[in-house]
């Protein structure tokens, strides 16, 4: 597929395995997205959920990895990679609102090495986990009843108006998952 390539991944040696990681490497030239009902075809979205990846952003970048949006176009969820990144969530009723997104402004998910990134979503706190270590939990102030719709468009590398999509190294480990999702 034009656009993406395979190369080694974070671990170039792991003890009792005799081949290396592989990643993805995607650059610009590439957008992947995919009606949200198609990933999610029986149940709606989770209230409660959590999203890992293992991930190498180029550094100094600023993009967006994922972002789900509904029919009318807004952005219901985002996960973004960079300096203080911003953990982007809206409810079916607007909630929260933009200027109390969570922001975890003591790390830096765009230093161009190699990180496993996990967000666990549950009630009304988020909380990051990098490198397998606890960062943070922040509020994450949605409505009482919260919904994300499927019935819109999952993006993969960028924002739909953003102008930039994202280069980045995406880790596969034991060959199957690129970006993985574990939702409850």
């Amino acid at each position: 597929m034009e656009g993406v390539s395979l190369e080694a991944g974070l671990c170039t040696s792991r003890k009792g395995r005799a081949e290396t990681d592989l990643s993805f490497k995607i650059n610009k030239k590439i957008q992947l997205s995919a009606p949200t009902k198609q990933l999610f075809p029986d149940l709606p979205f989770p209230v409660d959920f959590s999203l890992m990846t293992t991930v190498k952003a180029v550094k100094g970048s600023q993009v967006f990895l994922l972002s789900l949006y509904d029919t009318q176009g807004t952005q219901q969820l985002g996960l973004e990679l960079a300096r203080s990144p911003v953990f982007l969530y809206e409810d079916h009723e607007g909630q929260p609102t933009p200027e109390l997104y969570p922001t975890f402004r003591k790390i830096n998910l765009a230093d161009g090495k190699w990180h496993r990134i996990a967000y666990s979503v549950e009630g009304q706190s988020v909380t990051l986990y990098l490198d397998c270590e606890k960062v943070e939990t922040l509020d994450l102030l949605r409505g009482p009843d919260p919904h994300v719709s499927t019935d819109g468009v999952t993006v993969f590398g960028t924002r739909l108006l953003d102008e930039e999509v994202f280069e980045v190294d995406l880790n596969m480990q034991g060959g199957v998952n690129v970006l993985s999702g574990m939702l409850r």
